[in-house]
C-alpha cells in the first residue's frame, strides 16, 4: 500500500477515462497495468425536442464526478492526493452530432448514438459512397441537418465526438483518435485518413448550399495508437479536477470510441479476435484480415486504435429494458418492506432465470426504448407478450428479457457467419451483462453458436482500456499494439469460458424466430403508441 502511495504521488500513475451512456467510469493504473483505483458518476440522456441528447452543464458536471469519485477512492486507499499523472486518455460512446462555431459556441445541443433520426440521410449517403453508412454517423447527423434545412449549418466550424470535444477542452488539441474517426467519415483504405473520394463526393453533394466551410476542414485531425496528442492545460486541469489540486502538463493519448476501448480491454485488435461489449448498447467487433466481398446495413465497417479494418454489428438496445423491469422489482421489494442491494436483486433475478424453459415456453419480448435500424425501426416501444397457456414463471420471463437483449445482436452476427463466412473461433465479451457469473455469457454463446470468454478484467471496461491506450503511447511505440497487449498486459491473465449447449441453442433459436415473426407487432405498435 507505501509502494502504491508513493506511485501515485510521484505522478507515475495513469488515468483512463470512458463516458459512457449510463455511467462515467474513471480507472487508475500502474506500471503493470493493474487498476489501484477507480470512481464512477451515474448520468441518463434525456430525450428532448425529439433528440436523445445529454447537455453540456451534464458532460462536465458527470466528469468530474466521476474524477472526484476517483480521488476519495485513492484518498480511502492510501491517504494520498492526486497532483499529478503520468498519462491521461479519454474514451466515449462513440458516433453522434457536436457541431462548433467561430467562437467554440455549441451549436445545437449534443445528438447521441442512439438517435434514430438519419434516415433518408444515412440511405442517400450509402448509395453516394458505395460503403454503408450507419444512422448514428456524424456525417449522417450532418447531412440530415443539411436536408432539415437548419439554420445552424452554415455556421459550422468544428464538427467532433463526445471524446472528441472532452479532449479538445481538456488540451486545447482538435484530433481524435483513428478509432473514433471511423464513425465520424469513412476511412481510407490503409486506415490513416478520411477517404479523401468520399469527401470530395460530400463536398460536392452539398455545394449548392454555397458553405464557406469544406468538409475536411471542420474535421478533427486523426491520431493512431501511440501518438502524444496534446496536453493537459491549465483550464483543463480545472476542468477535470474542481478541487484544483491537479497540475498541468499531462500528455494525452488519442480521444478513442468505446468500441475501441472494448477492443483493447479484450485484447482483440489483431485480425480474427472479437469481443462484444453489453450494456445500454450492444456491439461485437470482428477484426478482419480481409475486406468484406460487399457492403451490408447490419455490418459496419470501422477500425482498430491502429486503423485496421473491423466489423462492427451495433444495436441500439441491449439491458435498459431489463433494468428497466428490475426497477419495478426493486419497488415491490421496499414496498414489502425488503431492504436489497442493485447487485444482490440481480443475482437474483439472473440466478432464477437458469431455470427458464430453452425457448422460455412461448414468451416474448422487445426490448426496443429507442429505434433499431437492423430491423428497419425508427422509433421503439417496450412490448412484452405471451401465450395464453404459457408456464408463466419469473424464470421463464427474466430469461425472456436476456433472449430479447441479444436477438438483433444475432440477425448481424450471422450476417458475418452465414454471407461473408467470417470464422470465429471465440468472442470475448465484457460489461455489466456479464458481472453474474455464466448466465448472460451462457445466453449469447447458445444465440451467436460459439464460445464466450469472459476474463477476470471484464468488469474494468473501457476506462480501463483507454488508460492501457495512454500507456501504450508511454511505451514509444515499441510494438505493434496488438503485440503489446499480448506480451505486456495479456499474459498472465486469466478467463472464463463457456460454450454453447445442444438444447440452449436450439431453444435460443426456436425463441428468435418468433421473435423474428412477430416484429410487425412492434412496428404497429410504434405507429399507434404515440
Amino acid at each position: 500500500m507505501d509502494q502504491i502511495a508513493e506511485f501515485i504521488t510521484d505522478g507515475n500513475a495513469v488515468l483512463g477515462i470512458e463516458i459512457g451512456s449510463t455511467r462515467i467510469k474513471s480507472s487508475l493504473i500502474d506500471g503493470e497495468y493493474n487498476v489501484i483505483a477507480s470512481g464512477s458518476y451515474v448520468w441518463e440522456n434525456k430525450f428532448v425536442d425529439g433528440y436523445w441528447t445529454y447537455s453540456q452543464e451534464d458532460i462536465w458536471k458527470g466528469l468530474q464526478g466521476s474524477y472526484l469519485d476517483l480521488c476519495g477512492d485513492v484518498f480511502n486507499r492510501y491517504r494520498v492526493h492526486i497532483s499529478k499523472l503520468k498519462a491521461i486518455g479519454v474514451s466515449a460512446m462513440m458516433h453522434g452530432y457536436l457541431p462548433f462555431g467561430a467562437n467554440g459556441e455549441q451549436l445545437v445541443p449534443f445528438r447521441t448514438w442512439r438517435n434514430s433520426t438519419t434516415a433518408a440521410a444515412a440511405e442517400k449517403l450509402t448509395k453516394l459512397f458505395g460503403f454503408h453508412v450507419p444512422q448514428r454517423w456524424s456525417i449522417a447527423h450532418l447531412y440530415q441537418a443539411i436536408l432539415n434545412c437548419e439554420s445552424h449549418v452554415k455556421d459550422v466550424c468544428y464538427l467532433t465526438t463526445l471524446a472528441g470535444y472532452v479532449h479538445w477542452k481538456l488540451t486545447g488539441c482538435k484530433a481524435v483518435g483513428v478509432g473514433e474517426a471511423s464513425g465520424i467519415v469513412p476511412l481510407n483504405a490503409d486506415g490513416t485518413d478520411y477517404d479523401e473520394e468520399m469527401v470530395s463526393k460530400f463536398d460536392k453533394l452539398v455545394s449548392p448550399n454555397g458553405f464557406s466551410w469544406k468538409l475536411r476542414g471542420i474535421l478533427p485531425k486523426i491520431l493512431r495508437a501511440g501518438a502524444t496528442a496534446g496536453y493537459l492545460t491549465v483550464d483543463g486541469a480545472k476542468l477535470l479536477d474542481a478541487s484544483g489540486k491537479l497540475l498541468q502538463g499531462t500528455p494525452f493519448c488519442p480521444p478513442e470510441g468505446d468500441a475501441q476501448t472494448g477492443m483493447t480491454s479484450t485484447n482483440s485488435v489483431k485480425a480474427k479476435t472479437g469481443n462484444i461489449s453489453a450494456g445500454t448498447s450492444v456491439f461485437a467487433m470482428i477484426t478482419l484480415d480481409k475486406p468484406l466481398s460487399k457492403y451490408y446495413r447490419e455490418v459496419d465497417i470501422v477500425a482498430t486504435p491502429q486503423g485496421k479494418p473491423t466489423a462492427m454489428v451495433h444495436c441500439n438496445n441491449c439491458s435498459s429494458d431489463i433494468n428497466a423491469w428490475a426497477d419495478i422489482f426493486a419497488q415491490f421489494a421496499s414496498a414489502s418492506g425488503i431492504n436489497i442491494s442493485r447487485n444482490d436483486l440481480y443475482g437474483l433475478l439472473f440466478a432464477e432465470s437458469l431455470k427458464g424453459d430453452d425457448d422460455c415456453a412461448e414468451m416474448l419480448s422487445y426490448n426496443f426504448l429507442s429505434g433499431e435500424h437492423i430491423v428497419d425501426l425508427t422509433e421503439g416501444r417496450p412490448i412484452f407478450a405471451r401465450s395464453p397457456d404459457c408456464k408463466f414463471t419469473l424464470a421463464n420471463f427474466i430469461k425472456n428479457l436476456l433472449y430479447s437483449s441479444f436477438c438483433v445482436l444475432k440477425r448481424g452476427m450471422d450476417v458475418l457467419c452465414r454471407a461473408e463466412n467470417v470464422q470465429i473461433d471465440n468472442l470475448v465479451a465484457q460489461g455489466g451483462m456479464f458481472k453474474i457469473k455464466h448466465v448472460a455469457q451462457q445466453i449469447l454463446s447458445n444465440a451467436l453458436n460459439v464460445p464466450i470468454l469472459v476474463r477476470d478484467t471484464a468488469g474494468e471496461g473501457g476506462a480501463w482500456g483507454m488508460a492501457l491506450l495512454a500507456s501504450y503511447m508511454l511505451d514509444n511505440g515499441n510494438l505493434p499494439l496488438d503485440e503489446f497487449l499480448d506480451l505486456k498486459v495479456f499474459s498472465n491473465r486469466s478467463g472464463d469460458c463457456v460454450r454453447p449447449s445442444v438444447g440452449g441453442v436450439k431453444g435460443f433459436n426456436r425463441y428468435y424466430n418468433r421473435f423474428l415473426k412477430c416484429l410487425d407487432v412492434e412496428r404497429e405498435t410504434v405507429r399507434r403508441l404515440k
